[in-house]
C-alpha cells in the first residue's frame, strides 16, 4: 500500500481507504501498510500507526494486514505496541539500516521483537547478504511465520528453504519479475510491483504459478518487465538506481484511476519526461493485459 500525500505532504487517509477498498474488491487479500514502498522512512511513528489503522478499518475482516516495523529495539517495540492496539494481523520487520550488522546480533533483535508481541512477524531480507545458516536460524524464531526474501540469489534461497522450518512461508520480495525463478526455489507468494495498480496481473500470475503453468506464468511475468525496469531507473540529475520507483508506482495508480499523490523527500517526483514515459509504458501494459489475460 502506497501512502497518498497531498500537495502539503499530509497523508490523505480517505484516498488510502479508497485504494485499499478497490484492491480488495479486485481480489487482493494481503496488504502491507506503512512498509518500504509506503515511504516508511519518511513517516513518523504516529503516522505509521494511523496508516495501519486506516488500512485495518478499510478492509474486510478476512483480509490480512501487515505493518512495517523497524529501527532501534526500543522504538520498534513501541511501534509494535501501537500496531497491536489497532489490530494488524502481522508485522513485516524492515531491513536493518545499520552500517555494521552482526548476524547473531540481528537474530537477537528479531527475538526481542518477537518477545514484545503475540502477533506474527515477517522479516524483510534486503540490503545485506546473510548466510544460509542465518536464514535457517531466522525461520526458527518463535512468531516468525514468513520471510520476505529480496536478494537476487535464487540458489541461496533454495538452500535456505531446504534448511528452514517447514512452517515458514517464503515470499519473493522482488515483485513480479523474479516470481517465476524464485517460485521454483520455494517461495509461495510475491510482493506487488505493477500489481499495485493492475491487480489482475498479480492474481493471474499467482494462479499460474500455483498451478505450475510455467508458460502462462512467464507470459504474464513478461508483461510486467517494461514498467518494472522503468522503476529501477535513476531519473534526471541523479546517478542512484531505483530513484523513480515509488513515484512510478504512484503514477501507475493515478493512471489506473486510483490515488498516488505526492512523494516526501528524499524521494523526488517524476520529471515531465519520465511522466510521459510512464504513460507510454502504462498504455503498453494495458494492451498486453488485454491480449494475454483478457
Amino acid at each position: 500500500m502506497l501512502t497518498p500525500f497531498d500537495d502539503s505532504l499530509e497523508i490523505q487517509h480517505d484516498k488510502l481507504e479508497a485504494n485499499a477498498a478497490s484492491l480488495s474488491d479486485a481480489g487482493i487479500s494481503s496488504f502491507l501498510a506503512a512498509a518500504n514502498i509506503s515511504e516508511y522512512h519518511s513517516l513518523t511513528h504516529q503516522e505509521r500507526v494511523e496508516i495501519a489503522q486506516t488500512s485495518v478499518e478499510a478492509l474486510p475482516d478476512d483480509a490480512c494486514v501487515l505493518a512495517g516495523v523497524g529501527g532501534a529495539t526500543k522504538a520498534a517495540t513501541q511501534l509494535i505496541e501501537g500496531y497491536d492496539r489497532v489490530g494488524v494481523d502481522a508485522m513485516m520487520v524492515m531491513p536493518p539500516d545499520h552500517t555494521y550488522v552482526h548476524e547473531r546480533g540481528l537474530l537477537r533483535y528479531y527475538e526481542k521483537l518477537a518477545d514484545a508481541t503475540d502477533t506474527p512477524l515477517v522479516p524483510y531480507i534486503r540490503g545485506f547478504d546473510p548466510s544460509v545458516g542465518f536464514l535457517r536460524d531466522l525461520s526458527r524464531i518463535d512468531r516468525v511465520v514468513g520471510v520476505k526474501y529480496a536478494i537476487e540469489d535464487p540458489v541461496k534461497l533454495g538452500a535456505a528453504v531446504s534448511a528452514a522450518d517447514d512452517d515458514v512461508v517464503w515470499v519473493d520480495g522482488l515483485a513480479e519479475p523474479h516470481a517465476v525463478s524464485l517460485w521454483n526455489e520455494g517461495v509461495e507468494g510475491f510482493s506487488a510491483g505493477v500489481s499495485n495498480f493492475r491487480p489482475e496481473i498479480g492474481l493471474e500470475l499467482f494462479d499460474a504459478l500455483t498451478e505450475e503453468d510455467w508458460e502462462r506464468a512467464r507470459r504474464v511475468r513478461n508483461l510486467t518487465l517494461p514498467y518494472q525496469n522503468f522503476r529501477g531507473e535513476t531519473g534526471e540529475r541523479n546517478d542512484l538506481p531505483g530513484a523513480v520507483s515509488v513515484p512510478a508506482v504512484k503514477k501507475g495508480l493515478e493512471l489506473a484511476g486510483l490515488h498516488g499523490g505526492a512523494v516526501r523527500e528524499p524521494i523526488r517526483p517524476l520529471s515531465t519526461a519520465d511522466e510521459r514515459h510512464a504513460e507510454e509504458l502504462y498504455e503498453e501494459l494495458t494492451d498486453g493485459v488485454a491480449r494475454v489475460i483478457g
